[in-house]
Parts: C-alpha cells; structure tokens; sequence
C-alpha cells in the first residue's frame, strides 16, 4: 500500500513540476511578449527583474514549492532506480535514509536561499 501512495505521489509530483517548469519557462524565455515579470527591459536576468520577482511573495512560494516537488520526485525516482538493482533491505534501507537526509538538507538549503533572496530584495537590495 506504501508503495503505491508514495508512486501516486512521485506521479502527482511530476505534473506539478511540468506546470512549475511550464510557468518558469514563460516568465524567463517569453519576456518579449509577455512584460508582467520583467518590467524593467526584457533581460528577465537583469539584477532589477531579479530583485522585481524576489521581492514578490508570489514568486519566492513558488521557487520553493518548485524545489521541494523537483527534489521529491527526483530523489524517489532515484530511489526506484537503485530498488530495482534488487539490494538487500538493509541496504535499501541506508540508501532511503541517506537520499531522506540529503533531500531535507538541500531543501532547506534551497527555501533558506529564496527566503533571503527575498529578504534583500525588500530591503531595496541593500543585504
């Protein structure tokens, strides 16, 4: 039964990420036609764009929930991957734990940097 809520999750994660994804692509390769996210030229990395969509709560939520969704899903298909090597299940279990650490570590890691990110940015880019 695990097995099968945690694929349903690592499928549901992966349309999401393919909706996240499609949305990122928009914002930084359609800056031409569409000027919502870039209203300061149409360098969508210029340091004023940057800081326009840091300091917006809109975007930090979703680089986060876009981080967290990638890491899920990346890390379970990982998981899948090295399961089907057949291992024995202490092993499997060392390789679940350490792929659960490094995912939490690098999520934090992540929603740390978006969070300061946008810290700066309401700062008026001041740090």
């Amino acid at each position: 039964m695990n097995r099968t809520k945690y694929w349903t999750w690592h499928m549901a994660a992966g349309v999401v990420l393919l909706f996240l994804l499609g949305l990122h692509m928009l914002i930084m390769h359609m800056v031409g036609t569409a000027h919502w996210f870039a209203p300061y030229g149409t360098e969508p990395d210029s340091l004023q764009n940057s800081l326009f969509r840091d300091g917006k709560l809109f975007f930090t939520v979703t680089y986060i929930l876009l981080l967290g969704v990638a890491l899920y899903h990346g890390l379970y298909g990982l998981r899948t991957i090295l399961f089907e090597l057949t291992l024995k299940p202490a092993f499997e279990e060392t390789i679940t734990v350490v792929l659960l650490v490094v995912g939490l570590g690098l999520f934090g890691l992540g929603t740390w940097a978006a969070v300061a990110a946008h810290g700066i940015a309401l700062a008026g880019a001041r740090g």
